[in-house]
Formats: C-alpha cells, structure tokens, sequence
C-alpha cells in the first residue's frame, strides 16, 4: 500500500492507495507546536480507525507548504511505518509541463493537483483550492501549466475581518439566507460568502478571457460547500486530485529509479 498527504496551513490530508486505487482518506489538524510523538500516536489512530496494518504499506509520498512541518511529519511516518516518505520538491520527476517564470517557485500543492486533474479531466482547466488561500492554478489545452492566481482564503477573509476591525464580531462561514443582511452577522456572511462567491466567478472570467478558451473548472478544499452554490457557473468539485497527483509522482520516480 501506498501512503500520500498533504501538510497544508489549516489541515492535513492524508491519502491511502491499494493497488493504485485511492481506498481511503482522512485528515489532522495542521499544528507547529505537536512533535513527532504527538503526530506519530495520532497517525497510529488514524490507521487504526481505518483498520490499516501498518507492515502493509511499502511507500509514502507527501507534499508540504508547512516547511516548519516537513521534518517533523516525515519522522512520525518514519516511525510509523519503518518508511522514510518521499517529499515532492526540487528534483522530483512530475511529468508536469511547468511555464512559470521560476517552476522551483510554484507549491507542491498545486503541482500534485495538476498532475492529479490531467489523470481525470480534459484541458484546458482551471484548478480552484479553496484553503487558507484560494489558489486558480490554470492548465492550458496541451496540459502545461501556465501560472496562478493567489488571493485570501474564505476563513483567512473572515478572521482579517474581524480582527482588524474593532466593532465586528468573529463569526463562522455559513451560507447567507440573503444578500442584503439585516444585522451585523449576516452582513459579515454576506460579503463573506458571497463576495467570496463573486470573486471567483469574476477571476474564472477574467483567466478564461486572457487564455482566450472556455475551460473546466475544478474546485477543492474545505471552503467549497460554502462557495461553489453561489458562483455563477458550472463548477467541479474534487477532493481527490493531490492526493491521486502524489500517487502518481510516485509511481513515476518508482519506475525513474528502477
């Protein structure tokens, strides 16, 4: 079996592939402050809950935008498995076609993502990671990856909000009854969600526009349920693509060291 996961800014999504099939998935609550130890007993739950043996697993992959965590998670899945995990970073052979001004820039994530898209969608495409921040990655139509769009993620937004404006209280992300709110907390939804909402329908336009074809577009991450309803176009939801990205890249630097 094979291990895959990603240490993102809120959460770590971990992956379990049998057979080159994705049969499983979980996540962990991204936090600096836990040692190994701490993750190595919560991993030991994870694969317990799963009813996974851990001697059955003979490879792990991971990506990181966490660096402080690499090491940290690297040891406790180390120490786990008796597998030293492989890290997507400079180096790794992807099969991905990278036409930013400087490739050893782009994130692991978004690198896994588009290699895990072009597994199952057609391009061109436009990858939407809803995280800490909401990432357009765009794919043109021969699968290279051109560039990216970077802008606040959906909580990061709301926190901001309520942090530095005195008057304003913290709230949770939940879908607005209206637009035009009636009390403090539902206008902070409101511009929130669908502010959010309109923002990545206006940047799927403007991107669309300036790679001058209609593309698929593909959404992940937590924040989706809250957002995807009120964008005002057809929207794939798939929170498989890293985590089937990773599986890939692995089985294609197995066969490169073969």
């Amino acid at each position: 079996m094979l291990l895959t996961y990603n240490i993102g800014n809120d959460e770590i999504l971990l992956g379990f592939f049998e057979h080159g099939a994705l049969i499983a998935t979980a996540s962990l609550s991204t936090d600096t402050r836990r040692t190994v130890d701490e993750y190595s007993v919560l991993l030991r739950e994870v694969f317990d809950f799963h009813g996974f043996d851990t001697a059955s697993f003979d490879g792990a992959i991971c990506s990181c935008v966490v660096p402080t965590l690499t090491e940290t998670v690297r040891s406790a899945v180390e120490k786990l498995l008796g597998i030293r995990p492989h890290v997507l970073g400079v180096g790794t052979k992807t099969g991905l076609r990278i036409l930013t001004d400087d490739p050893t820039q782009l994130g692991a994530d978004l690198v896994a993502s588009a290699v895990g898209a072009l597994t199952k969608y057609t391009p061109p495409m436009i990858l939407v990671s809803f995280g800490a921040a909401t990432a357009f990655s765009v794919l043109d139509a021969d699968g290279a990856f051109l560039g990216c769009a970077i802008a606040p993620g959906v909580s990061l937004s709301a926190e901001a909000l309520s942090t530095g404006a005195s008057l304003l209280p913290h709230f949770a992300a939940a879908s607005p009854k209206k637009c035009i709110g009636t009390n403090t907390m539902e206008s902070m939804q409101s511009g929130c969600i669908f502010g959010n909402a309109a923002m990545v329908s206006g940047m799927l336009e403007r991107i669309e526009r300036e790679l001058g074809a209609a593309a698929t577009v593909v959404a992940c991450g937590k924040d989706c349920e809250h957002i995807i309803p009120f964008c005002e176009r057809d929207i794939v939801r798939d929170d498989t693509l890293l985590l089937i990205g990773l599986a890939r890249i692995y089985e294609k630097n197995q066969r490169k060291g073969k």
